[in-house]
């Protein structure tokens, strides 16, 4: 990657060379996706992250945590101030140095990299290759749990970071912004399965850009720039004035938007409700094909 990335992504003998370092917060991120008659359900990762993790790393719960409970919508970004407590509580502050992982392509981590990213914290990185490189590696794992020192996070809400429908509205047909889907072609086509009480398709003018297709298939680790950008400059993203990336619930699209900054893309944004809000309102328009 290019030298802004090495702050944004850490290899995994990288991390090793840093374990017990006192200023160093490492979080697992996963939740798992459970397929079944009625569709998608999402559980939280903390119970395998409690049988073996990361030596010194906690947990960071997207389910019960950091996302708005009062939203119709899963996954939304919190208030500044539930944030900022949640993050206090498990010991992120200035000057703290945050690593992010999951067990599912990064995606999760991307994710919670975006929301520190939104509430103007820059101090944080996602390990390259998650919890399935550092096992492949035969890395040292624990079941000791962290004992991170809560601290006190200021959120300072950074504008442009995400955005509403009203935003992803005024980009179909315009030029200078590109609509980016991260999910898997089929979902964005319309021919595969559709969540129950959701219509099928994709965005106007949106182009898929699925984000497992950003990663290893075995390492999950990202692939190289050269290969990441070729794959992302099909899309028109790199030389767009702005991009929007959605998908079912802001996560996959969370990973687009973090390996677009990995490139040193500027202008990107998550459209959070993504295809939970977009897909169940009938006044906004959808395509398949």
């Amino acid at each position: 990657m290019t030298a802004p990335a090495t702050e944004l992504l850490v290899e995994t003998d990288a991390l090793v060379q840093r374990l017990g370092d006192p200023m160093l917060r490492i979080f697992d991120c996963t939740v798992i996706l459970e397929f079944g008659p009625d569709g998608v359900s999402f559980r939280s990762g903390r119970g395998d992250w409690a049988a073996a993790h990361i030596p010194g790393s906690d947990f960071l719960d997207l389910l019960a945590e950091l996302s708005d409970p009062v939203s119709p919508y899963r996954f939304m970004l919190p208030p500044a101030e539930q944030f900022a407590e949640a993050m206090s509580a498990h010991g992120v502050e200035d000057g703290t140095r945050v690593v992010l992982y999951d067990s599912r392509g990064s995606m999760w981590a991307a994710r919670v990299w975006w929301m520190l990213r939104a509430y103007g914290f820059d101090g944080a990185a996602v390990l390259n290759g998650g919890w399935t490189k550092w096992t492949l590696e035969g890395r040292p794992t624990s079941e000791t749990p962290a004992g991170y020192r809560p601290a006190s996070f200021r959120a300072r809400p950074r504008p442009g970071v995400f955005a509403d429908k009203e935003a992803v509205l005024a980009g179909i047909g315009d030029g200078g912004t590109c609509l980016l889907n991260g999910l898997p072609e089929p979902l964005h086509r319309g021919t595969g399965p559709a969540s129950p009480g959701r219509r099928p398709g994709h965005i106007p003018t949106s182009l898929s850009m699925p984000a497992e297709e950003l990663v290893d298939p075995v390492t999950q680790a990202y692939l190289p720039e050269a290969q990441l950008r070729a794959r992302l400059e099909r899309t028109g993203a790199l030389s767009a004035d702005s991009v929007i990336t959605y998908c079912g619930g802001g996560i996959a699209a969370s990973g687009v938007a973090f390996a677009l900054t990995l490139l040193g893309k500027e202008g990107v944004a998550v459209y959070d409700a993504s295809l939970e809000e977009w897909a169940t309102d009938p006044s906004l328009p959808l395509e398949v094909g």
